[in-house]
């Protein structure tokens, strides 16, 4: 199963930590998280151990509220279970009887100046795409007016110097060669492996960095996939849609991408169709299909005759 270590967790959203134990490697295998108001109130079925604990206000200050045995019972419970770790938000103390079975059972507890709120929304946000699920696909991932655009097509059709040709154009690049791609946020998220990150291969000239040649205004670090571009060799046996009714769509991770076939052959401006492409699947998005329009005039000029 996939997930995400607590130490990357401690990283990213800065929280410091009040009894971390080093012989402890807690893994956190849900984006969800939990505040354990019930649990300091008794009720422990269905209790969701796996998930991170936070404590705000009204958890620390339930607690001080109930009798000192009473609390001590439920705190010992609580930290019983394999909790991956407790953190306490919105600037409140930590009380030591949590410190002493939080070190009982070697469970790790931090604290956050951040209110409750917040600090639930920046981990769920951080461990929804730390956990995603993910596929690596081979291609050039752009923006394109905007517009994120996976290029694909067979080795040496011509993706690297296309994508190389619209960033010369004004676009951004994401990722050349590997995209990694990620579901998140009911989209596809596409980003570049960290080895090869703001790089590009073109052959005859070798490894460029895109970032430094064009300027930062020239990369993404990451971007939405909206729309997929197959490039293939032209074929001359074969039929073309010439004006639009064929919708194409590749599956990715489940969920389903509008992609357009460009075949390639000498001559033909291949960057130019793929910006072409882009803007007129953002006409589309604001409703505008120019097939409607081409049979609306066409009907128009049948009644005529």
């Amino acid at each position: 199963m996939q997930y995400v270590k607590l130490e990357d967790l401690v990283s990213y959203t800065g929280i410091k930590p009040v009894y971390y134990p080093e012989d402890v490697q807690s893994r956190i295998y849900t984006p969800d998280i939990v505040r354990p108001g019930l649990q300091m109130a008794g009720y422990f079925e269905w209790f969701p151990f796996e998930r991170v604990q936070i404590m705000g206000k009204a958890e620390i200050l339930y607690i001080e509220t109930i009798d000192e045995e009473v609390k001590k019972e439920r705190l010992d419970k609580f930290f019983s279970f394999p909790i991956p770790a407790l953190i306490v938000a919105n600037e409140m103390e930590v009380d030591d009887v949590i410190i002493y079975y939080a070190k009982k059972y070697k469970r790790p507890v931090f604290k956050s100046n951040e209110r409750t709120d917040k600090l639930v929304n920046i981990m769920i946000n951080f461990l929804e795409e730390e956990l995603a699920e993910e596929t690596t696909l081979h291609g050039v991932c752009l923006e394109v007016f905007g517009v994120g655009v996976l290029l694909r097509g067979k080795s040496s059709i011509g993706k690297s110097e296309t994508a190389l040709e619209l960033i010369n154009r004004g676009h951004r690049l994401v990722a050349d060669d590997a995209v990694i791609i990620k579901k998140v946020e009911g989209g596809l998220k596409a980003t570049c492996p960290e080895l090869t990150r703001h790089l590009m291969e073109i052959r005859g000239i070798g490894i460029l960095d895109i970032q430094h040649l064009f300027g930062v205004g020239s990369i993404r670090i990451e971007q939405f996939v909206e729309l997929v571009v197959d490039l293939e060799k032209w074929d001359e046996n074969k039929e073309y849609d010439r004006i639009g009714k064929d919708e194409e769509l590749t599956e990715i991770l489940g969920i389903k991408v509008p992609t357009v076939i460009i075949p390639v052959r000498p001559g033909r401006n291949t960057a130019a169709i793929i910006e072409i492409a882009a803007k007129n699947y953002r006409q589309k998005l604001l409703g505008f299909n120019p097939l409607e329009t081409y049979n609306k005039n066409f009907r128009n000029m049948v009644q005529k005759q």
